[in-house]
C-alpha cells in the first residue's frame, strides 16, 4: 500500500447523521492524529444530500450511490481507515463492500451474522477490527470475566441469572455487549440464552424505574447482571452505567490507530478484537 504522505491517519466515519458516527466524526475532528474525511455512507431512508458537522460539510452517500462515489474518493484520498457506525440491518452489506473495495475498517455497529462478518474478513486482503463494544473500560471487564470462565469453568452452576440493559430509544437491537456476555455466563456454568435478555427501549421507564438522567435518556448504555445461589442466599450483581457517547470515541480512535499500525506492517485477511488493540 502507499504509505500516508502526513502525520494524521485519514478516516472516513460512516453512520452520519447517526448519533453514534457524528459524535465520533465531532470528537475526530479535535484530534490531531486523524483527517477527516468530508464523506460519509448513509441508509437509504436519508434524503439528505450534505450534513453540517461543526465546520465541514459532509456528503452523504447513500447505498445507490455508493460504488461509484467510493472510487473517487479512493483515488483522491488513499489510503484510510473506514469506520462503521450505521444501522445493525447494513453490517453485512458494509463489510463486503469494504472487502470487495479494499478498505480496511473498524466496525462498531452491532448485530448482523457476526460469523460471516468475520468469515468475509478473513477471505479478504483488509484487516478489520470488530468489536461489539468499543468502550475499553467495558472491554476490560469483558475479558476478566472471560478469564474467569477459561479458569474456573462451572463456577456459578446452580445459580440463576437475571441480564438487563437499557439504550436510548432509536437503538435497533439487543445490546452486543450483553449477547457476548450470555456466552461468558453459560461457560461459568449458566444456562441462559439471547432471547432472555430484559430490554428497556422505553424512556419513561428509563427516568422514572431505571433512574438514568434525562440528559442521557437520548445516549446511554446501562448493565447489570445479576446472579442468585439455587438457595437464595448469595447474590453476585455486576454493573455498569455508561451516559452519553465519549467513552465509545476514546476505543475507537484507539482501534484506528491499533488497526492502522497493522495494515502498514502488512496485515491482510486478518480480524482484530478490541481485546487485542487494549494488548497492543
Amino acid at each position: 500500500m502507499n504509505k500516508i504522505k502526513t502525520n494524521r491517519i485519514k478516516i472516513m466515519i460512516n453512520g452520519i447523521p447517526g448519533k453514534v458516527a457524528v459524535s465520533i466524526a465531532g470528537n475526530a475532528l479535535s484530534d490531531n492524529r486523524f483527517e477527516v474525511l468530508p464523506f460519509s455512507l448513509t441508509g437509504p431512508e436519508i434524503h439528505e444530500t450534505v450534513f453540517r458537522l461543526d465546520s465541514m460539510i459532509v456528503g452523504l452517500i447513500r447505498p445507490e450511490e455508493r460504488d461509484h462515489a467510493i472510487r473517487k474518493i479512493i483515488k483522491e484520498n488513499s489510503p484510510f481507515i473506514s469506520v462503521d457506525y450505521t444501522h445493525p440491518t447494513a453490517v453485512i452489506d458494509n463489510a463486503d463492500f469494504y472487502c470487495r473495495e479494499g478498505l480496511p475498517f473498524v466496525m462498531g455497529t452491532t448485530g448482523g451474522d457476526r460469523k460471516h462478518l468475520i468469515d468475509t474478513v478473513k477471505k479478504s486482503s483488509v484487516p478489520a477490527v470488530i468489536a461489539p463494544n468499543m468502550a475499553k473500560q467495558i472491554v476490560g471487564f469483558q475479558a476478566m470475566m472471560e478469564y474467569a470462565a477459561d479458569t474456573f469453568p462451572g463456577l456459578f452452576e446452580g445459580y440463576s441469572l437475571e441480564i438487563r440493559e437499557s439504550h436510548q430509544k432509536g437503538k435497533a437491537d439487543t445490546s452486543g455487549t450483553a449477547k457476548a456476555m450470555v456466552k461468558t455466563f453459560n461457560r461459568l456454568g449458566i444456562p441462559f440464552s439471547e432471547e432472555e435478555i430484559i430490554q428497556e427501549r422505553n424512556p419513561d421507564k428509563q427516568k422514572t424505574e431505571w433512574k438514568i438522567p434525562e440528559e442521557y435518556l437520548s445516549g446511554h448504555a446501562w448493565h447489570t447482571y445479576s446472579l442468585v445461589s439455587r438457595d437464595q442466599t448469595v447474590t453476585f450483581v455486576f454493573h455498569h452505567s455508561v451516559n452519553g457517547r465519549n467513552i465509545y470515541s476514546k476505543g475507537t480512535f484507539d482501534a484506528i490507530s491499533y488497526l492502522y499500525k497493522k495494515w502498514e506492517e502488512g496485515a491482510a485477511g486478518k480480524v482484530f478484537s478490541m481485546i487485542d488493540v487494549l494488548k497492543g
